[in-house]
């Protein structure tokens, strides 16, 4: 008897899907090649957090993540880094979570019939659990439009979720909750397996409480470093190499296949996504992966999207000199963050100059090269500064560097990926002409 009811529950449970909404252009330059769920923070991605809840044990009538909507330029980019069905019909009854929202627990599913979850003082829009008629009626794109525009949701009840999920507006909002969420992802029982002994110790390593340190496989710490996790735990990947002098201070998380060049200060709260080569002063940030910093310079509270480079001796304000709150230009319209440590916000494929001064909450456009002593602190997509002029980076010959980029990691990019690059370049040209 016990069996046959939990087979018949599991065969009811309904899967859960992410999406982006309108709000995608809220966190640009960093979604032009990403969609919102498939942004970094913590020792993952918005996504990922999603699939971490494991709700097949939690009774809550949900099953696993299956899939995600999102703009369908990206559909195969999001595909592949993701590992998700995206952009594909429902099925069935689902559960469909907005994909800016950072989620703690799944709301349960409730009695039969659709509704919506709202959370926040402002009581936006988080998900809507859609039984099998209201599935049968909705397709990727329907929320991409503002949240009162669809008169399907109109008469649907509405719950507040907001104990289930925070959603993030901005991308400084995802660099503020990285150090809480890296000491949440970084529990014990993540960290115990494997641990620092699948690694062969080296004379000089110093670590400051073992328990809260993994080390991966093939990992490669040289001497005179000192990995430091007595303010929070320290996840360093597969296949790393930290050089002499490095300190890492947690919480932090170092992806695989990471370089941190000799003399790296890597300060809590850092998030460093795969395959990123690091040097100098680095505080409370987040790369995505693929990202270049490897000389001298201080990195703070910034985001820095994929496929970056960010010249020796170049350095950012995260602190105005007045201690006031930061504005930030979004898309070049400047937003109030009311936060006092606020970074830059670098988006994909660009290219920071030598000894380049980089202001308090800045934002450095899409395959921009900026090659000044000062950089503004709002670089549009696709320029390129350089002796006190900006001229247009003709979008075919940044293609052919990024190319040339990727090549150098082995890495090929795929016909998808240029097409959603020269897109990128078309929605910049949209959006510049729409603001006149």
């Amino acid at each position: 008897m016990t069996t046959a009811v939990a087979s018949q529950s599991a065969s009811a449970a309904a899967p859960l899907l992410t999406f982006e909404d309108h709000r995608w252009t809220q966190f640009l330059p960093l979604t032009l090649l990403r969609p919102v769920f498939d942004l970094r923070v913590g020792a993952g991605t918005l996504a990922w957090r999603v699939g971490d809840l494991r709700p097949e044990s939690s009774g809550d009538g949900f099953s696993s993540l299956r899939g995600g909507w999102c703009r369908p330029g990206l559909q195969e980019i999001a595909a592949r880094t993701t590992g998700l069905d995206i952009n594909t019909a429902l099925g069935g009854p689902t559960l469909l979570l907005n994909g800016r929202g950072i989620w703690r627990s799944l709301p349960c599913r409730g009695e039969s019939g659709s509704w919506i979850g709202v959370a926040g003082t402002d009581r936006q829009f988080a998900c809507v659990f859609a039984d099998a008629e209201l599935a049968r009626t909705l397709a990727p794109g329907d929320f991409l439009e503002p949240d009162g525009s669809d008169a399907r949701f109109a008469k649907l009840p509405r719950r507040d979720v907001s104990e289930c999920v925070e959603l993030v507006d901005w991308p400084w909002n995802l660099v503020k909750k990285n150090q809480e969420l890296l000491l949440a992802d970084l529990g014990p029982a993540v960290l115990s397996q494997p641990d620092e002994s699948e690694s062969p110790r080296r004379e000089g390593v110093y670590l400051l409480n073992c328990g809260g340190i993994r080390i991966g496989r093939e990992t490669k710490i040289f001497p005179a470093n000192v990995i430091d996790a007595d303010e929070g735990p320290v996840w360093i990947g597969d296949r790393v190499k930290i050089l002499p002098h490095c300190s890492i201070q947690g919480p932090a998380y170092i992806g695989d296949d990471c370089v941190l060049q000799a003399g790296t200060v890597l300060r809590g709260g850092a998030t460093l996504g795969p395959f990123c080569k690091v040097g100098g002063e680095i505080e409370g940030s987040v790369f995505a992966g693929y990202s270049n910093k490897q000389h001298t310079g201080f990195l703070g509270h910034s985001y820095v999207g994929s496929w970056v480079n960010l010249g020796a001796g170049s350095s950012n304000s995260d602190l105005k000199n007045t201690y006031g709150t930061v504005r930030v230009p979004i898309n070049g319209t400047e937003v109030e963050t009311g936060e006092m440590f606020v970074g830059a916000t670098i988006g994909d494929h660009a290219k920071i100059g030598i000894n380049c001064a980089i202001p308090t909450g800045a934002s450095i456009g899409f395959s921009s090269a900026v090659n000044t002593v000062r950089s503004p602190k709002f670089v549009p997509n696709f320029q390129w500064l350089e002796d006190g002029r900006s001229v247009l980076y003709e979008p075919e010959r940044a293609l052919n560097v990024a190319e040339k980029m990727m090549a150098r990691r082995r890495i090929l990019m795929s016909e998808a990926g240029r097409a959603a690059f020269l897109e990128a370049a078309a929605v910049t040209r949209k959006m510049l002409s729409s603001r006149g």
